[in-house]
């Protein structure tokens, strides 16, 4: 059997398999006007989407999109019929119709119900026209994803399909259609893209003050801010293959697997492993999971956190359907933690930005040369306040004070951890482009009221971000030409 962490968990457990569309989706709920079909930008708000549509299109346009922009289908390449043109490209109608097909394959993996056909295609279409407008916006402003991430997305794809490998996964699937894997990866690397210019523009349009947090902290609603640890035993039942070629008897042998383990976990004192190995039986698939361990709550996955924590110490969740398998949750035990004591790290660092004015090649260039200055004895703070490319640290010679987990992108933070006291790092690179850190010192520091603080400005971001989004993708699709053909 395999014991995922809960970080991977949390990257599934979703509902969709296309993070950033479904949030795209979600977040243009509430504009309810159906699709003009000569409109342009200067007239239009941004299309709605029913929020029962909050569902992947994982696939649907991984086929005209795999080669980059230079190889967009347009109105002068296209033997297909089109059906919008967004700027200077095209979605085609086989777009449209693949893009209906996997929406109503992921509603009957959710169980949901959709809108009648004329509602489902212009939301469809909505969605589509969103999403061709920010990977555009993506390429403008030239944002790639880490590749660690976009392994790791295809590493619990591959998992969830009963693989030990990503050439594993590339074979099954090249076998059954050949260029498949290709296509899965570069869609993914869209979706993670989309993700991250999304969390960009929310961060830039959220503010929340310092008076904010004290007034949250004052109201009823600061009660759920505890600092209780969860101790949680998350087991998935993995699908014998994707869900769309699932029949429905592999479907509801699945269920029955998960049916069984519902109840078996109910047991007071179960040994999970044991649990696991007793409901196994023939199913073809090893069951995933285990005894995830103890949890603060702001730790537990997004989509799992409200669950775990209505939980009473011994309940089960009902199992949980969701793209990639079925997940049951028990609530093992739970304790509180009156204080916080966490690891801090004193650190400062020179950021040398990849984006549209500076390719990679040139930014793994000038760290290099200021790598070579640091080993020759060049004072850091010196460099930093020279050349650093984050104006916010720059003028403090590049100082970010003390850093925590989870306040950093993950290679940063693996960086920072690997840096003994006192030493600099060699260059590494994340999202933002390449780095060299100093750590200055580490201590362990009691932040049990700035942990309360962060958790309200955390509760206030997640209130006020759907909003942040929807005014940013009207802005975007009002300022974008946009025109819906006749059929």
């Amino acid at each position: 059997m395999t014991v995922l962490s809960f970080h991977s968990f949390g990257k599934v457990a979703k509902l969709t398999l296309s993070l950033s569309l479904a949030m795209t989706i979600a977040s243009s709920v509430n504009a309810a006007e159906p699709v003009n079909s000569t409109s342009t930008s200067s007239a239009n708000k941004p299309y709605s989407v029913n929020p029962d549509t909050k569902l992947a299109i994982a696939e649907a346009r991984a086929s005209s999109t795999l080669t980059g922009q230079n190889q967009r289908l347009s109105p002068a390449n296209s033997t297909d019929g089109i059906i919008a043109l967004v700027n200077d490209n095209a979605i085609l109608k086989s777009d449209l119709i693949n893009a209906i097909a996997q929406t109503q394959r992921r509603a009957a993996a959710a169980g949901e119900s959709l809108p009648a056909g004329p509602q489902l295609q212009n939301d469809v279409l909505n969605a589509l026209i969103l999403r061709e407008l920010q990977l555009s916006l993506i390429n403008r402003v030239g944002i790639k994803p880490d590749s660690d991430a976009v392994n790791a997305r295809l590493a619990q794809i591959a998992q969830a399909q009963g693989l030990d490998s990503l050439t594993a996964l590339q074979q099954r699937l090249d076998s059954e259609q050949p260029g498949s894997y290709a296509k899965l990866r570069a869609q993914i690397i869209e979706d993670a893209a989309i993700q991250a210019l999304q969390q960009r523009q929310i961060a830039s349009r959220v503010r929340i003050t310092d008076q904010d947090v004290d007034a949250f902290l004052a109201s009823p609603e600061a009660s759920r801010l505890n600092q209780s640890e969860y101790q949680t035993i998350h087991v998935r039942v993995p699908y014998m293959d994707d869900y769309s070629r699932l029949t429905p008897q592999q479907r509801q042998a699945a269920l029955d697997v998960a049916n069984a383990l519902y109840q078996t976990l109910k047991t007071s004192n179960i040994d999970v492993n044991a649990a696991m190995l007793q409901v196994q039986g023939d199913y073809p698939i090893p069951l995933q999971g285990g005894d995830m361990g103890y949890h603060k709550a702001a730790a537990l996955p997004t989509e799992l956190s409200s669950v775990i924590t209505s939980l009473n110490v011994g309940d089960v969740s009902q199992p949980i359907v969701t793209p990639e398998g079925i997940d049951i949750v028990k609530l093992a035990n739970k304790r509180s933690s009156d204080n916080l004591i966490i690891p801090q790290w004193h650190t400062r660092h020179i950021l040398i930005k990849v984006d549209e004015q500076q390719s990679d090649e040139l930014a793994e260039q000038k760290i290099n040369d200021l790598y070579e200055q640091l080993r020759r004895g060049a004072d850091f703070a010196q460099l930093a306040s020279t050349y650093s490319d984050d104006l916010g640290s720059a003028g403090r010679g590049g100082d970010l004070d003390w850093v925590e987990e989870g306040m950093m992108v993950a290679p940063f933070e693996a960086t920072m951890k690997a840096t003994t006291k006192g030493n600099y790092s060699a260059p590494f690179k994340t999202q933002f482009g390449w780095h060299i850190l100093q750590v200055l010192d580490q201590r362990q520091q009691d932040v049990s009221e700035e942990y309360r603080r962060k958790l309200a400005r955390d509760a206030l971001y997640q209130r006020l971000a759907p909003q942040a989004k929807e005014d940013w993708l009207q802005e975007l699709r009002a300022s974008a030409y946009v025109k819906v053909l006749e059929d």
